[in-house]
């Protein structure tokens, strides 16, 4: 997700923007939902854009960056 308006951003401790991810998935410097897999993600970010009508070769291009965030990096790592 484009991280491109103030109120898509989401919040670090100090209610400070994050400048890594958006107000759907990090507030108060922490995950939402912090036992999300990978796999749940793109299955959620799939019903998502397809619910927006989104182009599935758009669809296909989000769901294959999603292992390269950070949050993925970093879950990837300490397995």
């Amino acid at each position: 997700m484009p991280l491109d308006r103030a109120e898509i951003l989401g919040t670090e401790k100090d209610g400070s923007p994050s400048k890594e991810y958006c107000t759907y998935c990090y507030q108060g410097g922490a995950f939402v939902n912090p036992k999300m897999s990978l796999a749940e993600m793109k299955t959620l970010v799939k019903v998502k854009m397809d619910e927006m009508k989104i182009d599935s070769g758009i669809i296909k291009m989000a769901l294959n960056m999603l292992p390269n965030l950070k949050r993925w990096k970093t879950s990837l790592v300490s397995l």
